[in-house]
C-alpha cells in the first residue's frame, strides 16, 4: 500500500500517518515528489492525500503534476483519495474524483476532514488504511 501525499499544514500529513497505521506493515508513506509512473508499479493499492488549495483544487506546483503523471497508468489498482479543507464543503474532492472516474481510475473510497482531523476522522483514515491491506 503507497500512501502518496502533499500537506501544507499537516492535517493531511496527520491523515496520512493515520492510514498508515491502519494498514501496518503493508504501508509504504510516499511524498508526493518522489512518485511516479514507474515507482508506481511496485504497489497494489495506493491512497492519494492531498488538501483543497486555491479555489477548490488540487495543490498546482507538486501533487497535481504527480497525479497527471500517474492517473492514467493506474489501471485495476484501488485507489483512495483523502484529505483536509478549510472553506466551502469540500468541492475539491468531488472535483478531484470526477477526474479519477473520468481516466478510469478504480477509487474505492475517500476520507475528507474539515480543518485538522478531529478524533473521528483519524478513526476513519485509520479504518481505511485497513481496509487497503
Amino acid at each position: 500500500v503507497a500512501i502518496v501525499f502533499w500537506s501544507a499544514t499537516g492535517n493531511t500529513e496527520t491523515m496520512a500517518n493515520c492510514i498508515a497505521e491502519g494498514a501496518g506493515a503493508a504501508a509504504t508513506i510516499v511524498p508526493c515528489a518522489e512518485m511516479d509512473a514507474a515507482k508506481l508499479g511496485e504497489y497494489d493499492v495506493v491512497a492519494f492525500g492531498c488538501p483543497a488549495m486555491g479555489s477548490e483544487e488540487l495543490e498546482y506546483d507538486e501533487f497535481q503534476p504527480m497525479w497527471d503523471e500517474v492517473k492514467e497508468t493506474l489501471g485495476d489498482k484501488k485507489v483512495v483519495l483523502f484529505g483536509s479543507y478549510s472553506w466551502a464543503e469540500g468541492e475539491w474532492m468531488d472535483n478531484w474524483k470526477a477526474d479519477a472516474d473520468e481516466k478510469g481510475v478504480n477509487v474505492v473510497d475517500s476520507v475528507i476532514c474539515y480543518d485538522a482531523p478531529d478524533d473521528e476522522s483519524e478513526a476513519a483514515c485509520r479504518a481505511l488504511g485497513a481496509e487497503l491491506a
